[in-house]
């Protein structure tokens, strides 16, 4: 079974997330900020990342510019899910490393083809 961090500063948006992952066979770690995601990325082995931007602490973009600094995460897949949509914040997840750009409100069985198409 394949774990993916699910990073969002919003409580219901993380439930959301979790009960489509979850429904569809993966194993969900919730983390409620980039900072606690790190954390958490650390302390266990997870498959995907999946980020919201905006969020104190640390967003989405910095995450994943952290987690690209670790070789353990060199090759992870780290999808941002955020209702940013225009092609600069775009460019700057890709400048970052992330593998893809996910816009909320989201499609459930999207994610879900999109998760299966990059996790290893």
């Amino acid at each position: 079974m394949h774990t993916i961090l699910a990073v969002d500063d919003s409580p219901s948006m993380r439930k959301m997330v979790s009960f489509t992952l979850a429904g569809a066979g993966y194993k969900v770690v919730e983390a409620v900020d980039g900072m606690d995601a790190l954390e958490k990325a650390e302390a266990q082995h997870v498959d995907l990342v999946l980020a919201d931007q905006n969020m104190p602490r640390l967003d989405g973009i910095g995450l994943t510019r952290r987690l690209r600094e670790h070789p353990r995460f060199k090759n992870t897949p780290i999808l941002i899910l955020t209702t940013e949509s225009s092609d600069q914040m775009k460019q700057a997840g890709k400048a970052a490393g992330a593998t893809g750009w996910l816009v909320k409100p989201f499609d459930p069985n999207r994610l879900i083809e999109v998760l299966q198409k990059v996790i290893r």
